[in-house]
């Protein structure tokens, strides 16, 4: 630290310095956040100073959490889930398996994740000294759900399926995985960070929430194609009692237990969630997921066109190819299986997938 302070100016001119250096996101295809909404943005600066890990002490921003959980949870066919605001998938992924583990105390544990599953869940193994136990997956990318359950025995605490995957966009047979954790009596939690709020949308949503008997709980985050501002998870339990089993208690703070992973916790982020879904409504949303989708399929076809084939035809706005470079300028991604990826977030608009596919022309001239 210094030992005296900086002048503003100074400090400033420096900090824009440093803001330069980072990446605009017209030209990055590979990330699933996006510039937040401007609401967002709005609603996040008058909450900048709260935090819900006292929510006595503000209990507007409290009774916004809890507003926000209630249209997640309607619009995962359960308005009576239990759920919280996370910091973002990786938080609510080991959170719903701690779960799973003190449901079900077993002395070795293990779950069945698919191939396709976020590294997140590496780390929540890791924590809880779980058992991974990797299904592979099928020739589209979903996770085989007959390997699944043969990987299933006595001592499995969770399955997990995927809406939505990282690397491909697509959504595992979640209705046959929940039919599975029926009939073995297993927790079944679906890592829907990405596609939560993306299928809903689409013009014949694929099942994968709630309306399953067998879908235990569910991560969403609205910092991805909710457009709220970073971090802004939420994760949600059928059975709201469940959280008990996480309680600790806070005997010096406004609650006297709390269930969540993180004791200071942001509200700026929730209020900027939330005010995404309320201004958008289920008809604005429809709008931004139906634009990605419709940019989506013109970069395949634009790819296909010059030699690079799909790798698959994805469920939500994620696009891969068997394709070596990109162009200079442009920031993809690379799958393990080494194919090129590319994210249609909102910011990825038709004119950035046209800018995108002349120059991938001009590369291949």
């Amino acid at each position: 630290m210094r030992e005296q302070g900086c002048p503003e100016g100074d400090l400033f001119s420096f900090l824009s310095l440093q803001r330069k250096k980072d990446l605009g996101y017209r030209n990055i295809l590979s990330s699933m956040c996006t510039p937040p909404h401007p609401v967002a943005a709005r609603a996040h600066a008058m909450f900048l100073e709260t935090n819900l890990g006292d929510p006595g002490l503000f209990p507007g921003t409290a009774e916004l959490e809890e507003l926000l959980v209630r249209r997640l949870a309607t619009l995962m066919h359960h308005p009576k889930a239990g759920g919280y605001a996370t910091s973002g998938g990786t938080e609510s992924n080991i959170q719903a398996f701690r779960i799973a583990k003190k449901q079900k105390p077993v002395e070795s544990p293990n779950v069945v994740v698919p191939a396709s599953s976020h590294f997140s869940f590496l780390k929540a193994c890791d924590i809880l000294g779980l058992a991974m136990r990797t299904a592979p997956l099928d020739t589209h990318f979903r996770v085989d759900a007959e390997a699944v359950e043969s990987l299933v025995d006595k001592d499995t605490v969770c399955i997990v399926g995927i809406a939505g995957t990282t690397e491909y966009g697509m959504v595992d047979p979640i209705a046959h995985l929940a039919d599975v954790a029926l009939d073995r009596d297993v927790f079944l939690h679906v890592d829907a960070a990405f596609g939560g709020m993306v299928v809903p949308f689409l013009d014949r949503p694929i099942p994968f929430d709630f309306h399953l008997p067998g879908v235990d709980s569910l991560s969403v985050d609205p910092h991805k194609m909710g457009m709220s501002t970073i971090p802004a998870g939420c994760l949600l339990v059928r059975n709201p009692e469940q959280f008990s089993c996480l309680n600790v208690d806070t005997p010096y703070l406004t609650v006297k237990r709390e269930c969540t992973l993180a004791g200071t916790r942001p509200g700026a982020s929730v209020a900027a969630a939330f005010a995404v879904l309320e201004y958008l409504g289920m008809d604005g949303m429809r709008a931004v997921v139906a634009g990605c989708m419709e940019n989506t399929r013109r970069l395949v076809e634009g790819m296909e066109t010059l030699g690079c084939e799909r790798a698959v035809t994805p469920d939500v706005n994620v696009a891969t190819f068997s394709c070596s470079r990109a162009p200079a300028g442009w920031r993809v991604s690379t799958t393990r299986a080494g194919h090129m990826r590319v994210v249609c977030m909102p910011h990825v608009t038709r004119d950035v997938i046209e800018a995108f596919l002349k120059d991938m022309s001009d590369m291949h001239a």
